[in-house]
């Protein structure tokens, strides 16, 4: 019997158009044996979780530099609740500023990563979220 893939989305909300970190990130997840989604630049709130819900993740990961974290993340995090995904682990990487940490905790973030988290570290803690 083989063991389930852990399936992740990897997603850009809002007018950042820097990419580059996500599909590092992509790239490494799917090394590690995971199936991930990109959904590209330019997503609402709305697209990810729509996105999330059709592609029956595990996880998604917002890639987010432009500071717009604490207003993008929470809304995702609601609907992702709205379409009955409360057990979706939510990851961030991108540009946060160590205040809004502990707040993005807060609210159910699984987990932060900022610029020059090995993708090692990510890996390890994706699957730790996903599988316990």
């Amino acid at each position: 019997m083989t063991e389930k893939k852990i399936r992740v989305l990897v997603a850009k909300p809002g007018l950042d158009g820097h990419d580059r970190g996500a599909k590092v990130v992509a790239r490494a997840l799917r090394d590690a044996g995971m199936e991930v989604i990109y959904t590209g630049l330019r997503q609402t709130p709305e697209m990810i979780a729509e996105a999330a819900l059709q592609e029956d993740v595990d996880v998604v990961g917002l890639s987010i530099l432009s500071g717009a974290h604490m207003a993008l993340t929470p809304r995702v995090m609601e609907l992702l609740k709205t379409n009955g995904q409360e057990h979706v682990k939510v990851f961030i990487g991108g540009i946060v500023p160590d205040e809004d940490v502990q707040s993005l905790k807060a609210m159910g973030v699984a987990g932060v990563f900022g610029p020059g988290a090995s993708t090692e570290d990510i890996i390890r803690d994706v699957r730790t979220a996903v599988t316990g």
